[in-house]
């Protein structure tokens, strides 16, 4: 009696709330704290250098288009190219990784071979292993190919992503049924067929939330292009944000950086609104196996 007692009183309303009020207070706080990020950029975007030195402020400034006129101008800052450059790469990423990395992870799950366990264990463990540990070795082998300053050093080697494969077997698991591929095979769908007109339509959602995150982390990245490219006019946004930084102290301008920056995260943002639909949808059902 005492424990359904203690039950009760645990389940009462007026605990409810209070927990409802307390993790409603959490959540409140954590979006501010990410939101204010981007709500100084915003603000000292709008701002002279001079005003960005002297303190920080809640109002936006007037010096917006002043700041982004003269990041357009900077002759030493090809950002238009940067920008064109980090797109191709970055869309070129996102289409090789999630195509390719569901074909292998189709190939894994929809085949019985003998050396299966072993495939899926090597894929693995190669996950395991930092770009930093293999970047030398591979910046020397694109150099004897003749491949380097190029962007195929950056594109090519998604194609075999163990971590965009991982998640589309995962999703594979819990949302392809074998069936519906041996009613292909019985119909006379070949292969490649059957996995472009029925397995790539079931795996959209999986698809549009790795295509997000290999979208978002090879538009950031800078490691691999700051030791592959070298010409001007083929650097990536994030080189050129880094330049912008590390400028003369007398020349350094504080607005064109911060403008610079919030230049570089409206591609990510509309991405992310196109997609951002099937994040939720893709992550539950590729993490719960049915």
């Amino acid at each position: 009696m005492r424990e359904l007692a203690a039950g009760s009183r645990s389940n009462s309303p007026i605990l409810l709330t209070i927990r409802r009020i307390i993790s409603y207070a959490v959540l409140i706080l954590l979006t501010f704290l990410c939101l204010f990020a981007f709500y100084i950029l915003i603000i000292n975007s709008t701002r002279a250098h001079p005003d960005i030195q002297k303190s920080f402020s809640f109002l936006p400034g007037k010096s917006l288009l002043v700041n982004l006129k003269n990041v357009l101008k900077n002759e030493n800052l090809p950002v238009l190219s940067g920008i064109r450059n980090s797109l191709f790469v970055s869309t070129s990423v996102a289409a090789f990784s999630t195509y390719f990395s569901a074909m292998t992870a189709y190939g894994i799950y929809a085949y019985d071979f003998k050396y299966k366990k072993a495939a899926f264990t090597f894929i693995m463990l190669i996950m395991m292993v930092p770009t930093q540990v293999s970047a030398l070795g591979f910046v020397r082998l694109m150099v004897s190919m003749g491949l380097r300053d190029s962007f195929a050093p950056l594109i090519i080697p998604s194609i075999a992503s163990p971590i965009v494969f991982f998640f589309m077997k995962q999703y594979m698991e819990s949302s392809l049924p074998l069936e519906i591929i041996e009613a292909a095979r019985m119909d006379g769908s070949n292969e490649l067929r059957t996995f472009n007109t029925i397995v790539i339509p079931i795996m959209k959602p999986a698809i549009a939330v790795q295509a997000i995150f290999t979208f978002v982390g090879a538009w950031n990245n800078y490691f691999m292009p700051a030791l592959l490219l070298d010409s001007k006019n083929k650097k990536t946004l994030p080189i050129l944000i880094a330049q912008l930084r590390s400028a003369d102290f007398l020349k350094f301008d504080m607005g064109q950086v911060y403008v610079l920056i919030a230049v570089a995260i409206i591609p990510v943002i509309i991405v992310y609104l196109l997609l951002s639909k099937f994040i939720v949808r893709g992550v539950t059902l590729g993490s719960v196996k049915g």
